[in-house]
């Protein structure tokens, strides 16, 4: 069990990898980004303003599956049940929490008020006695699930908000268009981790739900696994110590932006997620932060200089909103990306390591991406290349987790060469799980 006693604040810090050097005429700028969060400290002597550490501050809506289907086999609404109670035992006292049943409708069974309850030893065996209530039947509308967890947070002053949301089904119960309006709405009132339970749901739904609201996505085939992997979740939010932090990209006139991702541990694109905050500078979203360290991928397109000349490309600061509109918000650390150019082609051609590992990273993604999907079109030859590709990639850069959920699909003949033959047959739960995984990453080797 994680150990949730700090007494301190994290400390942030940003370091900066990036191959400076461009040569004549160049106007692109990669760098990747570092941010390190490591508790048991503070920030100048000052606890961070956004930041919480206690209990109080943190709340938890748990969404569980209560859709028709979940009776189907009966023991996997009753895995759903005892991993609920098992996230809910996890729970540090003084967190506020509630649990939504999920059908084509969202009800609140705990407390049931429309208001959270607070975990103490009461709370949480009143919660476990109402999880024996729940029962399967209705559609599936996980809009309505996200709306009312958003009603539910919105009851309380508390900065950290974490959901978790379960799934065994498709949304069918609603339009694609009211979840993603769900998803707009939602997104930045509170982080969610989502899973789907068995093989009959969407990925591409349940990662969207992940992504929009910052957490991860990932499958149980086996529902006997779900206690588990919630136990696990709940140990994560708890960790969680600020809230909404912002990586805000200064540039200078006349360059543009070209994408922000992160690209550990899983890729996530946030070029689209940017708000204005002030002159040349704009804020990407982050979500909550523990003990942890992440990386992205900045891309920035410079105006032409002269041989010699150099120039700031951009600056990359870590923000944290003030808790009240008379307070500027607060800088948490910065890191600095640079452009120089130079007529030395060996500098300029060379490429930074990072940079070299997380574009294979992105890369390694989307092929498992388009492979899974050509294979599902029919498109063998395009599958085959694809998933080729992937192996390829996976092997170089040491992603072994990925390789192997790979080996499940294609036959590999030659890992360093990305030929492979499609496997005749394939269980649907290992092509699910490297769908819902393509986008985890590993981390360069130091």
């Amino acid at each position: 069990m994680a150990n949730f006693a700090k007494s301190q604040q994290p400390q942030f810090s940003v370091d900066v990898y990036q191959n400076s050097y461009l040569p004549e005429g160049g106007r692109e700028v990669n760098a990747i980004v570092t941010v390190t969060s490591t508790g048991g400290g503070t920030s100048g002597g000052v606890p961070l303003a956004g930041s919480t550490g206690s209990a109080s501050t943190t709340a938890v809506v748990l969404m569980v599956d209560c859709s028709g289907s979940m009776d189907y086999p009966p023991t996997k609404m009753r895995n759903a049940r005892d991993a609920t109670a098992a996230a809910i035992d996890t729970l540090r006292d003084g967190t506020l929490f509630a649990v939504v049943a999920g059908t084509h409708v969202a009800k609140d069974v705990y407390p049931g008020n429309g208001r959270l309850a607070k975990a103490d030893r009461l709370s949480k065996a009143q919660a476990k006695d109402a999880l024996r209530g729940l029962s399967a039947g209705g559609g599936t509308a996980i809009g309505t699930w996200l709306r009312l967890a958003d009603r539910l947070f919105g009851t309380t002053g508390v900065g950290l908000r974490h959901g978790i949301l379960l799934t065994d089904g498709r949304n069918e119960h609603e339009a694609p268009e009211d979840l993603r309006a769900a998803l707009d709405a939602c997104a930045g009132r509170f982080t969610c981790d989502a899973r789907g339970v068995g093989t009959d749901w969407e990925v591409k739904e349940v990662t969207a739900i992940a992504s929009a609201l910052l957490g991860s996505a990932d499958i149980v085939a086996d529902p006997s696994g779900l206690a588990a992997d919630f136990t696990r979740m709940m140990e994560n939010t708890m960790g969680k110590e600020v809230a909404d932090v912002a990586l805000r990209l200064w540039t200078p006139v006349d360059t543009e932006i070209l994408f922000v991702k992160q690209v550990a541990p899983a890729v996530v694109d946030l070029t689209g997620r940017r708000t204005q905050a002030g002159p040349r500078a704009g804020d990407y979203p982050t979500g909550s932060w523990g003990d942890e360290s992440r990386d992205y991928h900045v891309c920035v397109q410079v105006p032409q200089a002269r041989l010699g000349q150099e120039m700031l490309a951009a600056r990359v600061s870590l923000i944290l909103p003030s808790p009240s509109a008379q307070e500027p918000p607060q800088t948490l650390s910065q890191g600095l990306v640079r452009a120089v150019w130079t007529d030395d082609l060996v500098a300029s051609t060379a490429m930074n390591p990072q940079v070299a590992h997380y574009t294979g990273q992105a890369e390694l993604a989307r092929v498992i991406q388009q492979g899974l999907d050509a294979r599902k079109a029919g498109d063998l030859d395009g599958a085959t290349a694809k998933l080729g590709r992937a192996v390829q990639l996976a092997t170089v850069s040491g992603n072994e987790d990925t390789a192997k959920l790979l080996s499940k699909v294609v036959d590999v003949v030659d890992a360093a060469t990305g030929t492979v033959r499609l496997k005749a047959k394939v269980a649907e739960a290992d092509e699910m799980t490297l769908e819902t995984r393509s986008t985890k990453t590993v981390r360069v080797k130091k």
